[in-house]
């Protein structure tokens, strides 16, 4: 409704236009790359952990392959729509304030067009500044706007476009104003602000299963103790969001969402595409996929996570890390000065916290490597066997912990 609601406003196809008008210089940009990664990441839960979580639920013969399929293109649609609503709002935004400029300029030019030439004077009707269209007004204005004795200002539809629609800016300024301008602005505002809390508990249950889900399988003691985990799991993550609350809060939303929530998770990703690539061996994880459907997936996938998907990874990590080298991290501060916000450089002691972020949210990774490989070594010293049951999981129950060893793929630990 939204979306039908944006596209009957006027503006709403100018902002679409902006949405879909290609700007091939900022393709160069690394930042534009790591944040384009990151809102795949984002979007399909990869490298969170919640996506493995909730496969885990499935049956042993579960058609994974189109799944996958399914969930990349219903992601696609739905972005892809989204999106189209926050332009359709937000070029009936810019349009209403463009508009609201050009009347205020025509306004002014009315007042003082005794003092014009008359070489100067508009052709479109300034006596009646609600009538005057955006494209008759830029036309006269780049025409003589170094002739103008007036006051006489630009409205740039693109560039009120560009205001307010990054980060936590584009839902609680750019998106609420266009609310308010709505008819019947107080319902579609209750709309808005229950769909996005709906988003993030959503979104939160994805995130909560993806880091309950294996320390319930590797601690049997949590596994026992469900609700109580998901509790005590809840009342950690209210406390720590109890700093994002604080008047500084804003500083360390922009902290955790530029640093500890992407360079990390690229990181992850690395990890898990070596891990099964390579580690555990592309072939093989091909021969478990065929168990499960019945049918050999095509050699190309081999091919891709070895090398295209990992070696795009890494680059893309090796650039941002060189990236953050060569210039320094800053973040927006505002100034009371001059009423607007300055790039500064963060403290030596914020730089501490974005490294000790990045590293503690790497940081299970290696360290359970570490873990398998000595527990490994130490049931090879005490004579155990060396082959084990990888297992797909066909419970409703429990994901990864009850295994069914009687439909299980024998595969040698090693």
């Amino acid at each position: 409704c939204f979306l039908i609601r944006g596209l009957l406003q006027d503006g709403a196809s100018e902002g679409i236009a902006y949405m879909f008008y290609p700007k091939l210089e900022i393709w160069a940009d690394v930042q534009v790359w790591r944040q384009a990664a990151t809102q795949v990441f984002f979007a399909l839960g990869l490298g969170f952990g919640s996506i493995i979580a909730y496969s885990s639920y499935n049956p042993k013969n579960n058609n994974c392959h189109r799944d996958a399929f399914t969930v990349s293109f219903i992601n696609f649609l739905t972005s892809v729509l989204a999106t189209l609503v926050v332009f359709a709002v937000l070029g009936f935004r810019a349009k209403r304030t463009v508009m609201a400029c050009v009347s205020s300029n025509v306004q002014k030019l009315s007042e003082h067009s005794c003092v014009l030439d008359t070489h100067l004077l508009p052709t479109f009707n300034y006596s009646d500044p609600g009538s005057v269209a955006l494209e008759d007004y830029t036309r006269w204005l780049e025409q003589n706007e170094h002739q103008l004795p007036c006051n006489v200002t630009a409205c740039d539809l693109e560039k009120e476009m560009q205001k307010g629609v990054e980060g936590t800016g584009l839902a609680f300024i750019a998106f609420t104003e266009a609310m308010t301008l709505l008819p019947g602005s107080p319902f579609w505002s209750a709309l808005f602000f229950l769909m996005l809390l709906n988003l993030g508990l959503s979104t939160m249950f994805g995130t909560m299963e993806g880091i309950l889900a294996p320390l319930r399988d590797r601690f049997k003691c949590l596994s026992k103790n469900k609700t109580k985990l998901t509790i005590g799991s809840c009342i950690i993550g209210f406390l720590i969001g109890l700093l994002f609350t604080q008047r500084c809060g804003n500083y360390f939303v922009t902290m955790f969402d530029d640093y500890s929530a992407t360079l990390p998770l690229i990181i992850v990703v690395v990890f898990e595409t070596f891990s099964v690539s390579w580690l555990y061996g592309a072939d093989r994880f091909l021969n478990d996929i065929e168990g499960m459907l019945g049918w050999r997936p095509p050699v190309i996938y081999k091919y891709l996570w070895k090398y295209v998907c990992l070696l795009a990874m890494l680059g893309l990590l090796g650039a941002t890390i060189i990236g953050m080298f060569i210039k320094t991290p800053t973040y927006m501060a505002w100034n009371q000065e001059t009423a607007s916000e300055d790039h500064l450089p963060y403290p030596g002691w914020a730089l501490a916290v974005l490294s000790l972020l990045i590293i503690f949210a790497m940081l299970p990774v290696p360290v359970g490597l570490v873990h398998s490989v000595v527990r490994d070594r130490r049931r090879r010293t005490h004579g155990d066997t060396e082959t084990g049951h990888y297992s797909i999981v066909s419970t409703d129950e429990t994901p990864m912990s009850e295994l069914d060893n009687g439909n299980a793929f024998p595969a040698s630990v090693s």
